[in-house]
């Protein structure tokens, strides 16, 4: 009987710091959304917005195997309606898969971010996807338009050629 009761402890314990876990991985997803959204309201660039054309409204999934989550992004040509959510998308035109440990998530979301939005920007990525870290399934087309909507590198606030992919 006390063999049983101690059986059940352990179960639970373990039940306890794994949905502790989940939560931390969760957190950690929220913010890195909240983070994305600040940033790009704050200092993102109309120009790439505007640019989105016809391929506003369309999903895109941008998925963290290493915290086991994913955002989910709808492209708009008006950067006050940016929305960076956790969570998958009904029918994503492009998944992104950022394909690094879990303490260079924040580096390499936070380098992608800080980019100029450029064809020197976009030749920066390349290394990364070249290196299978960053994977794009899907439309190349639309996973680029999401990250040139993500750059604010040409900001005032970030000196020329300072941005770099983590």
């Amino acid at each position: 009987m006390a063999e049983e009761t101690t059986d059940i402890k352990e179960t639970d314990q373990l039940e306890l710091n794994t949905r502790a876990k989940q939560l931390i991985e969760e957190t950690k997803l929220l913010n890195l959304a909240r983070m994305a959204n600040i940033l790009i309201d704050l200092f993102g660039q109309e120009e790439a917005f505007k640019r989105v054309g016809e391929r506003e409204g369309q999903e895109i999934e941008m998925a963290f195997p290493s915290l086991g989550g994913s955002f989910r992004f709808t492209l708009t040509s008006d950067r006050q309606k940016f929305n960076c959510r956790v969570g998958k998308p009904k029918s994503p035109k492009a998944i992104i898969i950022i394909n690094v440990k879990k303490d260079n998530v924040i580096k390499t979301i936070g380098g992608i971010i800080k980019l100029p939005d450029s064809v020197v920007g976009l030749l920066r990525i390349v290394p990364k996807y070249l290196t299978r870290k960053i994977k794009i399934k899907g439309s190349l087309i639309t996973a680029i338009k999401l990250c040139r909507c993500m750059m604010i590198g040409k900001n005032k606030a970030y000196k020329r050629g300072k941005g770099t992919v983590g």
